[in-house]
């Protein structure tokens, strides 16, 4: 199976890959955690997913396939920094982003203070499921971590995905439980 063109997401790539992440975070416990209303979830989720990539999209951090079909959005050691104001607050209903600071706050909590590039997200359009697109464009931001003498970091919520990543070399650093109650799973490479 020959895997197509991996290459760097730019704008014009941003309705794919949201629709994209959209779809393939439809049932993640964490996303259903953030927007659990079926009816605003995919409204809610595509606002999401938009602000992480617009956050990343100029750092050129984001690997993609097809436009968009399948994504991995990383952040580089320096990119890591906190925005001091909240672009989904006009996006986003109070309780939600409640739930989604609390969400952050765990997960900040439990990363290292040490440099390590972080895989933000990583998606793939359920049509294009089974293709290994997605430890392709992975494969992309764990060479730039490798080159840099760094590790690569990630957190879950989906136990599923625990063993997915656990197949493509990660180990699990960590696990956290929060009062949602939600586990996350850090893991490392």
């Amino acid at each position: 199976m020959t895997t197509p063109d991996i290459t760097v997401a730019t704008r014009a790539d941003r309705p794919r890959a949201i629709s994209s992440l959209v779809a393939a975070f439809a049932a993640d416990p964490v996303l259903r955690h953030l927007f659990p209303d079926d009816a605003d979830y995919p409204r809610y989720a595509a606002a999401f997913f938009g602000h992480l990539f617009d956050k990343r999209v100029d750092q050129k951090t984001i690997w993609t396939i097809s436009g968009g079909a399948s994504l991995a959005m990383w952040d580089a050691p320096a990119a890591r920094t906190a925005q001091p104001d909240d672009p989904l607050a006009a996006q986003l209903p109070v309780d939600a982003l409640a739930r989604m600071h609390a969400y952050d706050e765990a997960v900040r909590a439990a990363l290292p203070r040490t440099p390590y590039w972080y895989l933000g997200v990583l998606g793939t359009d359920p049509a294009h499921a089974g293709k290994q697109w997605g430890r392709a464009v992975m494969a992309q931001g764990l060479r730039r971590a490798a080159a840099d003498g760094l590790p690569a970091l990630l957190e879950t919520g989906n136990p599923v995905d625990v063993e997915i990543y656990r197949r493509a070399g990660w180990e699990v650093a960590q696990v956290v439980t929060t009062a949602a109650p939600l586990t996350i799973w850090i893991m490392q490479r």
